[in-house]
C-alpha cells in the first residue's frame, strides 16, 4: 500500500507524445497524450 499519494505521482515516468515521440513536459499525470507542437498549441 502506498504511504503517500504524492510520492505515486512524483514517482511517474516521464509521458511521450503519442505523435511525435518527444517528452512531455510537466504532463505525466494527467490524461493528454500529445505535445504542444502536435496539438497546435501557441504559448503567449
Amino acid at each position: 500500500m502506498l504511504e503517500n499519494i504524492l510520492d505515486f505521482y512524483k514517482n511517474l515516468p516521464p509521458k511521450n507524445c503519442a505523435e511525435c515521440g518527444e517528452q512531455i513536459a510537466e504532463q505525466h499525470e494527467c490524461y493528454g497524450n500529445k505535445c504542444d507542437s502536435c496539438l497546435d498549441v501557441t504559448r503567449l
